[in-house]
């Protein structure tokens, strides 16, 4: 089965299990450990609501391939991979700062073709079919081609080693007087889901991973949007942004500008 949309069905669905996941364990202390700094936090939700989320899509398609950020790396035979971050913005979702969910994008013979991101704590369900638009809670949206970088509401986000986030720093010290203002949400996966729903003029962090983005790429892709990947020689890499299209040529100028700056 190739059929897009019925695929994105059943991201809704698996993200809509994920999402219970991360209601129940609102009301409970967690077991919280860390990854690779004392910043960087895992929990027992991210693990369980793994678990639901791959469950639910291998219960009906047992032969896709399957990349997930805690631990599931599953080899398929269909052409489908499912690209899963379930909970996006842990260290939100340990503090109650309403912005986390799930995210599940859907490649299709190595091509991005579609995403779910389900806000846990606002309820909103964003999804888009690269080529066939986008939605939220099923309202089309579309993103807000702004073109002027000084009337700009940009967002970004930050890596959790001290020396990324002194560069990325550099970086945001150098883009923030050459737009209009600067928001920081903490779920890239969000972020995207803003961009392509015309609240946001753009998006950019660098170090982010496939699960990350994979599901917002697609919605602003699907949205009208652009999101380009580019690679750095040193971390962190790669750097993602997301904009409208008359920004996007603008926006990677002065992002080129601003990290050359702060590496100098």
């Amino acid at each position: 089965m190739r059929d897009t949309a019925a695929l994105v069905v059943l991201a809704i669905q698996a993200a809509r299990a994920g999402v219970r996941v991360h209601r129940a364990g609102l009301g409970r202390t967690h077991e919280i450990a860390t990854k690779a700094t004392a910043t960087d936090l895992v929990t027992e939700v991210d693990r369980e609501a793994e678990r639901v989320i791959v469950d639910a899509i291998l219960a009906q398609r047992p032969d896709d391939a399957v990349l997930a950020e805690e631990a599931t790396a599953r080899a398929g035979t269909s052409g489908v991979r499912w690209i899963v971050d379930p909970l996006d913005g842990t260290t939100n979702y340990v503090y109650r700062y309403p912005a986390f969910g799930v995210s599940i994008g859907i490649e299709i013979d190595g091509a991005l073709a579609a995403g779910v991101v389900h806000d846990s704590a606002r309820d909103r369900v964003y999804t888009g079919i690269v080529g066939a638009g986008a939605a939220c809670n099923g309202t089309a949206i579309r993103v807000r081609d702004e073109a002027d970088l000084a009337t700009a509401l940009i967002a970004t986000g930050f890596q959790p080693q001290p020396e990324r986030r002194a560069w990325q720093a550099g970086v945001l010290g150098r883009v923030l007087p050459r737009v209009r203002d600067v928001r920081r949400g903490g779920s890239a996966a969000i972020d995207l889901c803003t961009v392509a729903s015309g609240h946001l003029d753009a998006f950019y962090e660098a170090g982010l991973a496939e699960w990350d983005t994979a599901a917002g790429t697609a919605i602003v892709r699907a949205a009208g949007g652009v999101v380009q990947v580019f690679e750095r020689p040193t971390a962190p890499a790669p750097l993602v942004v997301a904009s409208g299209p008359r920004l996007a040529a603008a926006f990677v100028r002065l992002l080129e500008e601003a990290g050359a700056m702060a590496a100098a």
